[in-house]
Order: C-alpha cells, then structure tokens, then sequence
C-alpha cells in the first residue's frame, strides 16, 4: 500500500517541486507531510499546487541564492570537538548532529540548526571527518569535524591530517610527540619560504634603490658636464672680448 503526494520541494532520491510520487504511509504522514515538503495529491490540492507554482518556485530560487552563499562560507571549515577518549583513540562519549551543528555555529556565526547536519556514521573515535550539511533541498556542503581530547591535539590533527591514536606498540605520547615533529616540520618549510620570499623582496629594493642612485647620479653628472660647458662658453666670450676691442682700436 502506498500514498500519492505532491512534492513542495526537490526531494533526494524521490522528486522534484510539483512531482506527484508515490511513497509508504508512515514516511509521508511522519517526514513528507509534517515538515511541508509535500501535500497529499488529492485533486484540491493539485489545483491549489498549480496556483501557488510560480510564487513556490519564486521563493525557493531565493532560498537556493541563500543558501548558495551560506555554504561558501562553511566550505573547507574543520570544527574542533573535543571529547574524553583512551590512548588507543576510543570515544567515551559521543558526537552527534546536534553537537555538529552547535559548534560550526560557534565557529562560523552563521544559524545552523541540527536538521541540517547528515550523521551517517557513529563517530568512534578521535579523527577527521567529513559531515554533509544540506542548506537548502538543492544546496548542500561538506565540512570537516575534528574529534579531539583538547584544542592542541585538534590543532595537530588539523594541521598534519592526522589522527592522534596510538596502536599497540606506541603510547599517545609518542604518537603526539611524531606528530608535532610533522607539524614542526611543516611550519620550519613554511618559515624557509617566508625567509626566501623576504630575501626576494628584500634584493627586489636593493636593485630598487641602485637603480635609481644610478639614475641620480647620471642626473649629477649631467647637470655638472651642462654647467662646465656654460662655464667653458662664459670664459670663451670673456677671452673674446679684449680681442674684439683691439680689432675696433686698430680699424679706427
């Protein structure tokens, strides 16, 4: 037995707006019908679908925009959850999507609510994790969860990508110690590239600088070799004179 229903939103896996799909009981009168994502496809409200269509299909294209620009701010996001967990990396407590949901709200300031989150595992242990957070039917974003025992240890795993459990063989202390040996490691690459870029920068002025005390000084030397050519022609004239006078002297 199944119930016809009119879909007032894409649904995953079974419509898009205005499709009339058939579906179970339970799943419409418990899921599809309580949260207005369908109606049930009686021929009234087929009729009253078709009226309101362009006003749905109106307000869901604003609501996509919305959530298109929500989820570029979440994208690539990793939101530390620390929780009480032995050597081997095993949860004593859990994660769940409302844990999810508050803290990438705290880390983001953005109003995620715990509807929004996809928990399709159940998260064991510490580690990273990828979590789906749909924002709108058509519209969804993966972020990364970062289950921790405390805030170094989830700036470790955020930075080197890696799981802070030991195995048999090794303790969390030496497991922490390697891997901020890989985090010291990665920040040293980071500081020789600051230091080479600062080397860059810093031969980039100093060829600045000489290029233009070069420039001054041809602009020296100029403005010298034009006032000795002045002074040359000055003492030219001044010689030039007396010989003038003679030659007036002699003519008369």
């Amino acid at each position: 037995m199944s119930t016809q229903v009119i879909l007032l939103e894409r649904v995953e896996k079974l419509g898009q707006m205005g499709d009339v799909v058939s579906v179970k009981p339970g799943y419409a009168r418990n899921f599809l019908l309580p949260q207005n994502k369908a109606l049930r496809a009686s021929k009234e409200n087929i009729a009253y679908f078709e009226a309101q269509r362009k006003s749905l299909e109106a307000n869901n294209e604003k609501a996509r925009k919305e959530a298109e620009k929500l989820a570029g701010k979440i994208k690539g996001v990793k939101v530390p959850l620390i929780r009480a967990a032995s050597e081997a990396g095993q949860l004593y407590g859990s994660v769940n999507s409302r844990d999810i949901a508050e803290q990438l709200s705290a880390e983001t300031k953005l109003d995620i609510n715990r509807s929004m989150v996809v928990v399709d595992q159940n998260y064991k242990t510490i580690g990273l994790f990828d979590v789906t957070i749909v924002l709108h039917p058509e519209v969804s974003e993966t972020i990364t969860i970062n289950v921790a025992r405390s805030k170094e240890e989830a700036q470790i795993q955020a930075e080197t990508g890696k799981a802070l459990i030991a195995d048999a063989s090794e303790t969390i202390e030496e497991v922490v110690a390697e891997a901020e040996e890989i985090l010291e490691e990665v920040l040293e690459e980071g500081a020789l590239e600051a230091q080479k870029e600062k080397a860059a920068e810093e031969e980039a002025k100093a060829a600045e600088e000489a290029k233009k005390a070069e420039e001054k000084a041809a602009k020296k030397a100029e403005k010298e070799a034009k006032a000795a050519a002045e002074a040359e022609a000055a003492e030219g004239d001044a010689e030039e004179a007396p010989a003038e006078e003679a030659k007036a002297e002699d003519a008369e």
